[in-house]
């Protein structure tokens, strides 16, 4: 079966089975799926950037990084590919499926930007493990962190800032989140 030219009702074991086999991820959403669209490069060295520093801090902790490859259920009818997602859950039943993440990040992008700010955010902070959820831009360097800690109430961090990841104990200057990322405010600082 062929999900990205789907339109009618799928249940949601016919898109677990499905998407296993599927080059093209998808998103599920009450019955529908969606066809995820590329990444550009400036998403791509961010979600990067993210994943190595992050992992080199998770190296030697049970909580591991995972990338847009791994499948995250936010309701009985929802699924979800994140950015970035931390974890500290074991091998989970599905290989693809992530159930319980403490850190989620999206990049927003013009066409994700409405989606990632409220539909996601939505979804992601009824997650009872999720500790922080992170959007970054990647047109213009901009940072807002929600913290469970905090009642979900944002904080935003720019150039010359450090962002505090307190679900995993690391600060990171957010000149190293944009590294080799071309946008005004790069060439601005000129870095």
């Amino acid at each position: 079966m062929s999900l990205a030219q789907s339109t009618n009702f799928i249940l949601v074991e016919d898109y677990l089975s499905a998407e296993l086999k599927q080059s093209i991820r998808h998103e599920y959403v009450d019955g529908q799926v969606y066809a995820m669209a590329g990444a550009s490069m400036n998403h791509n060295r961010i979600t990067s950037n993210l994943v190595r520093l992050l992992g080199n801090h998770l190296a030697s902790q049970a909580c591991e990084v995972f990338s847009r490859d791994m499948l995250l259920q936010t309701s009985a009818n929802r699924y979800r590919y994140p950015d970035v997602v931390v974890s500290c859950q074991t091998q989970a039943e599905n290989e693809l499926l992530l159930s319980s993440p403490m850190l989620l990040v999206e990049v927003m992008s013009h066409s994700t930007r409405k989606t990632d700010k409220e539909i996601k955010r939505l979804e992601y902070l009824q997650l009872p493990s999720l500790m922080e959820y992170m959007l970054i831009e990647q047109d213009f360097v901009e940072i807002e962190v929600l913290r469970r800690s905090q009642n979900w109430q944002p904080s935003y961090y720019y150039l010359g800032d450090e962002v505090v990841f307190e679900s995993i104990g690391l600060s990171l200057p957010v000149l190293e989140i944009y590294q080799r990322v071309v946008n005004r405010d790069m060439e601005r600082s000129g870095f």
